[in-house]
């Protein structure tokens, strides 16, 4: 059974679309980490914005070099990593890892339970000299479907999916991405994608129940909501078909949900 309730009828929604504006995102600032929250996370809680749909945390962040997240522990969750900038170095108590870059999708379960660190120091591991470029990464925690499953991790380059264009399955669970460009999750309602957009390419969002579309870079034009800056975020209900359009060179994350947490 989930560690959170889930439901799957969703057949009687309304749609709706709701634009969140960059700035109105909650933010965690340290002198190593600029941190910026879609959700409520850490100490930072507003019960009116918890999750949507089975999405629980969209993270961006800002790590100096240097520095990071020294080893702590996670369970039951569905963790993405998806850097736009620089390099970021995932290390776990499984005994697994890598260095994510741009281009590169990772992903790691945390079952029943894994403690890992993320830092900006790929160089310790390359024998480089010390470099001073920020690694600048959205983070993403999603829902499993069972709980106290095994951790896992797995990472898969689909840079050359993204030059072709059109948007990439980044991670998912769900069947119609068996074979395609995708690390799979442990979730069978959700699917993120991304796309590299120059200006004035377009995109067309997928149909689904909970839709969440973050411009991790760039500016965009949401058919039926107008302009979406560099952090800004929509949540379409109901909705689908929807088109993105780049007014500049633009990097955007869409996550596909058929489900949504709580009950009823």
């Amino acid at each position: 059974m989930p560690a959170y309730p889930i439901t799957r009828a969703v057949q009687d929604l309304q749609p709706s679309l709701d634009v969140r504006d960059p700035d109105s995102r909650l933010a965690t600032r340290m002198s190593w980490l600029d941190s910026k929250h879609s959700f409520s996370f850490g100490r930072h809680y507003d019960a009116r914005n918890t999750h949507f749909g089975l999405l629980l945390v969209n993270n961006d962040d800002v790590v100096r070099p240097g520095t990071g997240f020294e080893t702590h522990p996670h369970e039951d969750m569905e963790i993405v990593t998806w850097v736009l900038r620089g390099a970021l170095v995932h290390q776990d108590s499984e005994g697994h890892s890598g260095v994510i870059y741009p281009g590169l999708a990772q992903r790691m379960s945390a079952g029943r339970g894994i403690l890992h660190s993320e830092k900006n120091d790929s160089w310790r591991l390359t024998g480089d000299a010390p470099h001073t470029e920020p690694v600048h990464f959205v983070q993403m925690w999603v829902v499993p479907d069972q709980t106290r499953i095994e951790p896992g991790y797995e990472q898969l380059e689909i840079g050359d999916e993204l030059l072709r264009g059109g948007l990439v399955p980044v991670a998912s669970g769900m069947p119609k991405h068996d074979g395609a460009a995708a690390i799979r999750i442990k979730q069978k309602d959700a699917a993120l994608h991304a796309a590299r957009l120059e200006t004035g390419q377009s995109v067309t969002l997928p149909a689904a129940p909970y839709l969440h579309l973050f411009v991790a870079r760039g500016a965009v034009e949401l058919e039926g909501a107008g302009t979406l800056g560099t952090g800004a975020a929509a949540r379409i209900t109901a909705g689908g078909g929807q088109r993105v359009t780049a007014l500049e060179p633009s990097e955007i994350l869409a996550w596909e949900m058929h489900a949504r947490l709580g009950v009823g």
